[in-house]
């Protein structure tokens, strides 16, 4: 046995092995130190001859589910091994076999799938100057593929995965290094030798499964990237799965480029799926849309929001259903009310297609099936897209027929437990069940007979497992027993006999019950291909049903909460009236949301630099922007009194930064490099969100660098961007940049207070209100107190120089309303010029330790100097370059 364990671990390198033992699997040798570890269950040890003994534990057969999501959640991969036989007839040793392999990117246990996400598989190949991506979801059965090309393709590659966020990221052995770079850190990087991405071999592979002589059809002929990756995609598929993959039949060619570009870090700044507190679903804009009514259309919501539109037809198609049924509560109510009532088609038809569906499965697909005229009816007469969807639902009577004809209504949870096949369906089925129910009806009756013939009335008839059937008469009976009683177990107050005819009779039902068990595993088997052979079309209708779910939770969720249409436009405005950010004015409890315009024109008011306290609102406003603008795209209403919507091709979001201790990368080191990407990527389509850029530095670095960045933005890219800052300075910048404005949140001072009003006005903020935001966030009262002063002295002492006059454009000062320094007015002292001129490299510490004391004095005489407050309406001049026109 062990030998035969030995072979079959070589063929499975790296995973661990679970091997069917009777009711148990078991691990051996390190396999077994892994999982009595993760799984936290007994590791004892096996003898293997010799005195030797080896690591080993197990697990029960029927709880195997639960121990295997528990080893894939924690990254492994899993061989699982069967007995193909029955232990009771096998000639020596059971045959075993692993009949799967199971990894987070090929899991389809319930356990293991979240219903409301996708969980893909992906493979990435990269021959030459371009990136092929193939991604599928074993549990759906969706297979799409396309090709990344161009100088940014790696950066481009990396949003893609993020996007998808794959549990399972498949590569070639020669670029693994490379691919681990750039893929999202959750995933498990699997490689596979490079010759299984060659794109002749792959292309075949596809050929024959997808049942075509071209690729055409599918878009991908001529893609000899994307055709390697989905080919060793597959084939990892088909080693890892033993299955014909029946429902994995459609290959969907798609352009990486083309939607709106959400990258991972816009992603989860506004916190699209996962919100940024925990990682969790609470306090996201998936979860305020998500209304859905089936497990299909969370997914597809999900898959929408990872991917909005950038094609104004097929937006206005989407906005125009929504539309129809917000209008149309009645046909909203009886949909939503059918959608209720289907399962998960998609996870059905997977599991059918790949050979692991029940008979509850079926019967559940036939139960939603049945289904699908209703919702049909409910859209009767519905116009565009929702018509086109009521026509792709389509009908399915003879599945449903196959289903009902074939399969019991109420079928035990296994296969093995029979009584699964319909009566009626088989013939030699219901002989065979008809041989089963006769010999147990004589065996019911022998009870009373023996009993009439015997006189002994407390006399039994049984049955177990180990001995069969018997007739069982007590102790004080047994002279009383028949000559023909053939005696086979003794108990302590009873004996148990046989007779030749219970023999004859035994042999024949256990004969019959045991074909009865093959042959309904046999033709369930039979049922469930046939079934298989319509995955396509069922998918397709499961697509359809998914997107009229989603088409109907935006229109509930706008007819509840008071969204309007968006007005799509190619022109590259931003125009809301009266917005509100959908997931924060959903969180407040018994607050009411204050709403907010905003006006943007590329080419009048491309940026709006945002200033205002702390907390008072306008990370919100930002982010309120973004979402809307999100919203649109994906055909969505959106939480405003109106709005006009410029189509754009990017939504950039540099919002807040910590440090990355994995890979050695500060706060501010975070930031620059997310606006780098900005500055590198952006174009005059895009919508660009900045909130404090530059403070993770100096404040003089992080001033200039914000400066500069609002120049480079304005001047060369001319995208639509909202800029929040506690620079007050940049405010400057709207007197000299034709298209930057300044809007402020707006507070009321009450006395030694503030309130924060939350509303957004055109103009400049001269305060920051730090200290009260520090007050109220509870610092104790000396460090406020210390605070308050140390400013007042500072802003008594504010004093500036202008610096490069000659090459400046000039700036008027506000310095005379402002109680913040200036800091572009700030100049060296003499002390720091004295400082830096000093030569350390040659000086011997003497000579350093008497300079030291040099400046020392230096600073002291300083210090004493009285410095002078620039005076009102003096113009300073800082270095700025002439703006290009745009």
């Amino acid at each position: 046995m062990m030998q035969q364990y030995h072979q079959l671990k070589a063929r499975y390198p790296g995973m661990l092995l679970m091997f069917r033992l009777g009711d148990f699997y078991e691990l051996f040798y390190d396999d077994a130190l892994i999982a009595s570890r993760e799984l936290e269950i007994t590791l004892t040890s096996r003898e293997i001859g010799k005195g030797q003994r080896i690591p080993m534990c197990g697990v029960p057969y029927h709880a195997v589910e639960a121990y295997l999501a528990r080893l894939v959640e924690r990254g492994h991969r899993v061989a699982l091994c069967d007995q193909l036989e029955d232990p009771r007839k096998a000639k020596g040793l059971v045959h075993r076999d692993v009949v799967r392999v199971v990894t987070p990117g090929t899991a389809l246990e319930q356990s293991l799938l979240p219903h409301n996400a996708n969980n893909y598989l992906v493979a990435a190949y990269p021959p030459g100057s371009v990136w092929g991506v193939a991604a599928a979801d074993l549990s759906t059965g969706e297979f799409q593929v396309t090709e990344i090309a161009g100088e940014d393709r790696d950066s481009r590659l990396t949003e893609e995965l993020a996007r998808l966020a794959p549990r399972e990221i498949l590569a070639p052995e020669g670029d693994a290094a490379r691919l681990n770079e750039l893929a999202n850190p959750g995933a498990r990087l699997t490689t596979l030798p490079d010759w299984r991405f060659e794109p002749a071999a792959a292309r075949q592979l596809l050929l024959t499964h997808l049942r075509v002589a071209t690729l055409d059809g599918f878009g991908c002929e001529h893609l000899p990237a994307a055709v390697g990756a989905a080919g060793a995609l597959l084939h990892y598929l088909q080693e890892t799965q033993r299955s014909p993959l029946a429902h994995i039949r459609r290959l969907v060619t798609y352009a990486a480029d083309g939607g709106l570009v959400v990258d991972a870090s816009t992603r989860r700044n506004l916190e699209l799926l996962r919100n940024l507190r925990d990682g969790g679903g609470d306090g996201t804009l998936v979860a305020v849309l998500d209304d859905t009514s089936t497990a299909m259309g969370a997914r597809r919501l999900r898959q929408w929001l990872s991917q909005p539109l950038v094609d104004r037809e097929r937006i206005e198609q989407r906005l125009s259903a929504v539309a129809y049924l917000v209008a149309s509560a009645r046909i909203r109510s009886s949909g939503r009310a059918t959608l209720g009532t289907i399962a998960d088609l998609q996870r059905l038809v997977g599991r059918i297609g790949h050979g692991s569906a029940n008979a509850r499965d079926l019967v559940a697909l036939a139960g939603s099936l049945r289904k699908l005229p209703d919702l049909i009816r409910a859209l009767d007469g519905a116009p565009g897209e929702l018509q086109r969807l009521r026509e792709q639902v389509g009908a399915h009577d003879d599945v449903i027929g196959l289903i009902d004809t074939a399969i019991v209504s109420q079928p035990p949870l296994t296969i093995q437990e029979g009584g699964v096949i319909r009566d009626g369906y088989s013939t030699e089925l219901d002989t065979l069940r008809h041989a089963a129910a006769d010999g147990k009806a004589w065996i019911a009756s022998l009870e009373a007979d023996e009993r009439t013939r015997t006189g002994i009335k407390s006399l039994k008839v049984g049955f177990n497992k180990v001995f069969g059937y018997y007739i069982e008469i007590s102790k004080a009976n047994l002279d009383r027993a028949p000559a023909d009683y053939i005696r086979k177990q003794t108990l302590v107050g009873a004996e148990r006999f046989v007779t030749e005819a219970m023999k004859e009779r035994e042999a024949a039902i256990l004969g019959a019950e045991e074909r009865i068990a093959e042959l309904e595993y046999a033709l369930f088997g039979e049922i469930r291909d046939r079934v298989a052979a319509h995955a396509t079309a069922l998918l397709r209708s499961a697509d359809a049903v998914a997107d009229i779910d989603v088409l109907a939770s935006l229109a509930e969720v706008a007819a509840v909460h008071g969204y309007v249409q968006p007005e799509i436009t190619d022109a590259p405005v931003l125009d809301i009236r009266a917005g509100r950010h959908p997931v924060v004015e959903r969180m407040l409890s018994g607050e009411r949301y204050v709403p907010n315009d905003l006006h943007m024109s590329a080419a009048d008011r491309a940026m709006l630099i945002v200033t205002g306290p702390n907390m008072a609102g306008k990370s919100t406003y930002l982010r309120q922007a973004a979402l809307i603008t999100l919203l649109a795209h994906i055909g969505s209403f959106v939480p405003a009194a109106s709005a006009r919507v410029g189509l754009v091709d990017r939504i950039f979001t540099r919002v807040g930064a910590t440090d990355d201790i994995a890979t050695g990368r500060s706060t501010f080191l975070v930031e620059m490099q997310e606006v780098a990407n900005i500055l590198h990527h952006a174009t005059g389509r895009s919508l660009i969100i900045l909130d404090e850029v530059g403070r993770g530095t100096s404040t003089y670095d992080g001033m200039s660098l914000a400066w500069a960045v609002v120049e480079y933005l304005h001047d060369r890219i001319g995208a639509r961007t909202l800029f929040a800052t506690h620079y007050h300075e940049l405010t400057e910048l709207a007197d000299v940049l034709p298209r930057v404005h300044n809007v402020n949140v707006l507070v009321k001072e009450e006395g030694q207070h503030i309130v924060f009003l939350r509303t957004v006005a055109d103009g400049r903020a001269d305060r920051s209100y730090g200290i009260h935001v520090a007050q109220l966030a509870g610092l104790p009262g000396a460090v406020i107190d210390q605070a308050q002063r140390i400013l007042n002295r500072l802003e008594a002492t504010a004093a500036a120089s202008p610096a490069d006059e000659a090459f400046l454009p000039p700036i008027p000062s506000r310095a005379t309303g402002a109680t913040q320094i200036p800091l572009s007015l700030a100049a060296p002292s003499a002390v720091e010029d004295a400082l830096l001129a000093i030569p350390l490299e040659t000086m011997t510490p003497m000579e350093a330790m008497a300079a030291l004391h040099e400046l020392r004095e230096q600073l002291r005489t300083q210090q004493t100097t009285t410095q002078v407050t620039p005076a009102p309406g003096k113009v300073v001049r800082m270095k700025r370059r002439k703006p290009e026109n745009k």
